[in-house]
């Protein structure tokens, strides 16, 4: 017993040290998970993000990894996002005629749903009596992580749970918006590509992409204005709103 124990503390030893065992652990819980996201017949709640996210909270538990290792193991990862989420410009671009055609239905579609992302988060965070910094942090919940993280850091916000939060927010709309707008009667893809957009960013955007084309264009649109309208509108909120 004792030896296999040995051998199994071997083996995890050398599991640590692989290079790429991270992302390799990555890549296949999320194929795992989007494997079940197709048996289930794309049932919300088996969104494979969501799975993903579980899965993988639940190997670094049981493997007693701390976040801060696997986050070093699987960094390329991160690296590859930024390109990524450039790439969203090659639809979009696909798609100029359809922009043109709806721009001002697409700027207020902008204006109401980036406005009111921020002030129901400082809404809800009020009546939970959270501290200002923790307002803040909670604010920019709807933009891209990199940009979220900074305006919150710029702004006086704790960066880390900005993070957080961001990641909570995209999870819960890549899951919650289609199943919505589907039972509000809207089918329009490239409606609901924008609200992905405007209302959970890059995982939306995924989320987006798997619908159609069309809609990951206007999901990547709506989440670059997005980011660009709370850089801009959030300031200017923040000095007239009692954060005290």
């Amino acid at each position: 017993m004792n030896e296999l124990s040995a051998h199994w503390q071997l083996a995890l030893a050398w599991l640590r040290d692989f290079p790429a065992l991270w992302l390799v652990a990555t890549a296949a819980v999320f194929l795992l998970a989007d494997k079940a996201y197709r048996l289930s017949r794309h049932f919300p709640l088996c969104n494979p993000l969501l799975l993903s996210v579980a899965g993988l909270a639940v190997l670094l538990t049981l493997l007693h990894v701390p976040y801060a290792d696997y986050f070093h193991g699987a960094l390329p990862l991160h690296w590859v996002l930024g390109p990524a989420t450039v790439a969203l410009a090659v639809p979009l671009y696909l798609n100029l005629h359809h922009v043109r055609a709806s721009l001002a239905p697409l700027s207020i579609a902008l204006a109401v749903g980036g406005l009111t992302g921020i002030v129901s988060a400082l809404l809800l965070g009020q009546l939970f009596g959270l501290s200002p910094a923790s307002l803040i942090s909670f604010a920019p919940k709807s933009v891209t992580t990199p940009i979220a993280m900074a305006i919150s850091e710029h702004l006086g916000g704790l960066p880390a749970l900005t993070a957080n939060v961001v990641i909570i927010t995209g999870i819960f709309g890549a899951v919650i918006v289609v199943p919505l707008m589907r039972l509000l009667g809207v089918r329009d893809l490239m409606v609901q590509g924008f609200a992905l957009g405007v209302a959970a960013h890059g995982l939306g955007t995924a989320r987006a992409v798997q619908l159609s084309e069309t809609a990951g264009a206007f999901s990547g649109l709506a989440m670059g204005l997005n980011a660009v309208l709370t850089s801009l509108a959030l300031p200017l909120i923040l000095a007239v709103w009692p954060l005290h």
